[in-house]
């Protein structure tokens, strides 16, 4: 039993490792209603700048600062060159729009920073945790759970902007339908520049904590795939969604690779995830947190 809760623990704390990066496509799927494609592209640029910008000698607060400011720009940018041409265009235009985005940031980063696998330290060891060593026998890691506070931090900060702030509100109502936000007045394309700024910022957060445990190299944009079984269970435009689909995902690929894995070769923690969101999608396809949509005859 001391072993199940040792495999589980680790999963709910990687789980929220997931849930930051689902977070990133939320966001934007609130916003504009179109799957970002480029959130992957984003956490690696964030990522890669962060590390690029401490090796020109910036201390670690200097570099936490200008990447973000990078961020936001990006955000801008975003908005400014690609999004406010796409306004009220089918949601299909913007899902290719940011494909072609995600592959543009995938060459940006390394012509910038170069593309050599880069170390990176945020002062959290990933040791054990020796109270919970010594008390319990259980072996959960210092940074395991040192991200998941930030995480669920981060998460619980933006539900509340999203529920209980004007812009939040704003946000929604853009979301629900384009021409009816701006008929009423609320300015599109600058609830736009700042759902992609705070987008930005989230890709900030999870590149370092994914890069502080994997190394800063192009594999983190593979990282992103993770957040789709997530999306799927949690619902895409659910934030608490985000959290409770991480979390499940986390703990039961985990347990599935140790209990399950030995029964058919292992190796299913990177395939098991998606076919429970495949077996969910068939129960509920809009999510836990998801809205249910109705069919009008």
């Amino acid at each position: 039993m001391q072993f199940f809760f040792e495999v589980l623990i680790g999963g709910l704390l990687s789980g929220m490792m997931y849930s930051l990066v689902a977070l990133g496509f939320v966001l934007i799927y609130k916003a504009s209603g179109v799957f970002n494609f480029a959130q992957g592209a984003m956490v690696y640029f964030a990522a890669l700048s962060f590390v690029g910008i401490m090796e020109k000698g910036a201390p670690f607060w200097l570099a936490i600062i200008l990447t973000l400011a990078l961020m936001v720009l990006f955000g801008v940018l975003t908005e400014r060159i690609v999004l406010r041409k796409l306004v009220n265009q089918p949601p299909i235009t913007l899902f290719m729009a940011t494909i072609g985005l995600s592959f543009f940031v995938e060459g940006l980063a390394p012509f910038l920073w170069g593309n050599d696998i880069r170390e990176l330290k945020l002062g959290i060891q990933d040791e054990p945790i020796p109270y919970l060593i010594d008390n319990y026998g259980l072996a959960v890691s210092k940074f395991d759970l040192a991200a998941a506070l930030i995480c669920g931090g981060l998460v619980a900060v933006l539900a509340l902007f999203f529920q209980k702030t004007k812009i939040g509100r704003a946000l929604r109502a853009v979301a629900d339908d384009h021409q009816a936000a701006l008929s009423i007045g609320i300015p599109l394309q600058h609830i736009w520049v700042i759902v992609w700024a705070v987008a930005g910022f989230v890709a900030l957060v999870a590149g370092l904590l994914w890069g502080a445990r994997n190394g800063v190299q192009f594999a983190l944009v593979s990282v992103v795939l993770k957040a789709l079984p997530v999306l799927i269970l949690g619902g895409f435009t659910s934030v608490p969604g985000a959290i409770v689909g991480g979390l499940i995902i986390g703990a039961s690929e985990k347990l599935a690779e140790v209990y399950i894995g030995p029964m058919v070769g292992g190796g299913i923690e990177g395939w098991f995830p998606y076919v429970l969101a495949l077996l969910f999608l068939l129960v509920r396809p809009e999510g836990l947190f998801g809205e249910k949509h109705i069919d009008r005859v």
